[in-house]
């Protein structure tokens, strides 16, 4: 049994958009579609977002979630809703109101598995030179350990995990400290500075800077 997240409208109450829903063992918290309802979402394992009504709206609440919940969403939407569907929406598949309970199961079934093998603990991987090892939470260079503190070593992993893409200071802020952090960018300076005082002068240009925007892990560095 996995536990749903389902953002539909709840007054007069309107019975689920996803009728299958109802002869399947899975536990759904219905909330309202609002960014608010967010907050309570602590033990779900998938959102599904209503989008049968109004498109736009449910395009902004798509993309709010992705960027807030690492979650996969399924979203209910009427055939001709489909022709608008595109990447940007950041959903992970769709379905439409009518799916039968073996198709809404099946469907369930497969984006909780992918989201499953997503976060499961990494093997240590080496990019650039370096080695980071999740399960142990180290980091080497050149076979020498790096000691890093807590934050470091999440700011670290991240950027090794996208060589030469660029993140702002405020994309690092929230990937990495949380979106109920409060400091401001400035804490992604100083950890940066003190990332590349211990990769030492040999390595420290793996994490570049790019005037005007952010940083990014640069893999031809060296």
């Amino acid at each position: 049994m996995a536990h749903l997240l389902l953002l539909q409208a709840t007054d007069n109450q309107r019975p689920l958009i996803l009728p299958a829903l109802e002869l399947l063992s899975h536990e759904v918290l219905l909330l309202p579609p609002h960014g608010d309802s967010l907050a309570k979402a602590e033990h779900c394992e998938l959102v599904l977002i209503d989008a049968t009504g109004e498109l736009v709206a449910a395009r902004s609440l798509t993309q709010l979630v992705s960027s807030v919940l690492a979650l996969p969403i399924l979203l209910v939407v009427n055939e001709g809703g489909l022709t608008v569907l595109s990447p940007d929406w950041n959903l992970s598949d769709f379905v439409l109101p009518t799916a039968s309970p073996s198709e809404v199961e099946a469907r369930l079934r497969l984006l909780l598995m992918r989201s499953a093998a997503q976060h499961s603990p990494a093997a240590p991987e080496s990019v650039g030179g370096l080695r980071i090892d999740e399960l142990s939470y180290t980091a080497k260079i050149d076979q020498r350990v790096l000691d890093l503190t807590y934050k470091e070593f999440e700011l670290l992993k991240y950027l090794s995990q996208f060589p030469g893409r660029v993140f702002t200071r405020e994309q690092l802020l929230h990937e990495v400290w949380g979106y109920d952090y409060y400091g401001g960018t400035r804490t992604v300076d100083v950890h940066v500075r003190r990332l590349r005082a211990k990769l030492g002068t040999d390595h420290e240009q793996l994490i570049g800077t790019v005037r005007n925007v952010g940083y990014r892990f640069h893999v031809d560095s060296q």
